[in-house]
């Protein structure tokens, strides 16, 4: 006689189950959160969920003490502090959730506080990738010798992109030394130029600059048809030679934070780069300080013989 099989019963959903479908359904579906969203919201809860079954808890009825075991347990797992932050933000949006649809009368995470993250150091490149990034247009070409200069003015006086594109050449006082920059909130500001920039810039304003603008307008940098030549336009053309330079990623950004960690570097007092950089408060500029000892300190373990 055959043996008969015998048919296992699916699990009981539990409630818990059955309340966090409904709400991450709500998400994709109400709200219209991406898939990716959604599934690491569910990543997070579902975890949650678990680590509140193994202390004998459950997340419909969870309390602040539980959650804050919670990230407490997560810190010890080893994950990153970003992590756990955005674990704390599902959690919030969770409870938040079940507050409104009258199936709890306080959200217990929403005293919780994140950990601190590190703050992250913006990318600077040494002197020797400038001077590569420098020597990589084609200066025997027009829309080379333009490129060098803009290149040069940026690493020269840590303008902004948006405030170099719309440099005009009354802006421009090169006989002495300097140009005027217009800030954020139209800030007017004094910005010195140094000499290899100025050699550029004059170059290109004699030799390139009017056969490309045709006296059309006072823009200082100009696209081949002669029109000024826009952020992306320049983020673009920075890329391609930061490729050429073996540098990956480069923005006009990075431009900015090297000229402000390399005056910093060679003594330059941190009001003048705040001045330089537009700042309007100094504890924007003191990144810079904090880039330079983290260079001192990797010199320093690099370098020194009994650093380890």
């Amino acid at each position: 006689m055959p043996a008969t099989k015998t048919l296992s019963r699916p699990a009981a959903v539990s409630e818990s189950e059955r309340t966090l479908d409904r709400y991450l359904d709500g998400l994709l579906v109400e709200r219209g959160l991406s898939r990716h969203t959604v599934d690491a919201y569910r990543r997070d809860l579902v975890r949650l969920a678990g680590n509140l079954e193994d202390g004998g808890g459950d997340l419909l009825v969870a309390t602040v003490d539980q959650l804050g075991q919670h990230l407490r347990r997560l810190r010890r797992e080893g994950l990153s502090p970003r992590s756990i932050s955005r674990a704390l933000v599902s959690m919030r949006r969770f409870y938040a959730f079940l507050v409104n649809e009258g199936d709890r009368d306080d959200n217990p995470a929403v005293n919780l506080y994140p950990p601190r993250l590190p703050r992250r150091l913006p990318k600077v490149l040494r002197e020797e990738q400038v001077e590569a990034l420098l020597r990589a247009p084609d200066t025997s070409r027009a829309p080379g010798v333009r490129d060098r200069a803009m290149i040069e003015l940026l690493y020269a006086t840590g303008l902004r992109v948006s405030e170099m594109v719309g440099l005009e050449r009354s802006q421009l006082q090169l006989e002495a030394g300097f140009l005027i920059a217009f800030g954020k909130g139209a800030k007017e500001r004094v910005v010195p130029v140094g000499e290899s920039a100025e050699t550029w810039l004059q170059r290109y304003l004699k030799e390139v600059r009017p056969a490309m603008a045709k006296g059309r307008h006072d823009v200082v940098f100009v696209s081949y048809r002669g029109s000024g030549l826009t952020r992306q336009g320049f983020w673009k053309l920075l890329r391609n030679y930061g490729r050429g330079a073996g540098i990956p990623d480069l923005s006009p950004h990075v431009l900015r934070h090297s000229f402000a960690t390399h005056l910093l570097e060679h003594g330059a007092d941190l009001r003048a780069v705040q001045v330089m950089l537009g700042h309007a408060n100094i504890t924007t500029t003191q990144i810079y300080t904090h880039i330079h000892e983290h260079r001192l300190r990797t010199l320093y373990d690099q370098y020194h013989p009994r650093a380890r």
